[in-house]
């Protein structure tokens, strides 16, 4: 007779911490090497948040052409009623500026890792 009563113990690993000896990609960069933007992970070019900002500022310029269209109408007329200039100069406006900081808030966040690796690298690439 054994003196074992019940089941064998098993360990509980989800109690247990592994150490982590992880190392950043860039600690194992030759002196001198320039990462491709494309295939470094810190690269603002790989992430969405940077492209549809980039996109926002393009499409601004719908809203800008609003408001140079909508300024055109109330300086020189064109048979345009005022209640419709001073739409198009509001509607302009409103929508050059939601896009614009729109866009910049979105490329900022966009570029927050490569801004970290610079400044934890001192590298510009």
């Amino acid at each position: 007779m054994s003196g074992h009563n019940g089941p064998a113990p098993v360990a509980d690993i989800s109690v247990e911490n592994f150490p982590e000896y992880g190392q950043k990609i860039q600690d194992g960069y030759i002196e001198g090497y320039d990462p491709v933007s494309l295939g470094a992970p810190h690269s603002s070019l790989v992430r969405n948040t940077t492209w549809i900002g980039m996109g926002l500022m393009l499409a601004s310029l719908a809203g800008m052409g609003t408001l140079i269209y909508g300024a055109g109408t109330y300086i020189w007329g064109h048979g345009a009623s005022d209640n419709i200039t001073n739409e198009l100069l509001i509607a302009g406006a409103v929508m050059t500026a939601v896009m614009v900081i729109g866009s910049i808030i979105l490329i900022t966040v966009g570029r927050k890792n490569y801004k970290a690796y610079r400044k934890e690298t001192g590298r510009r690439n």
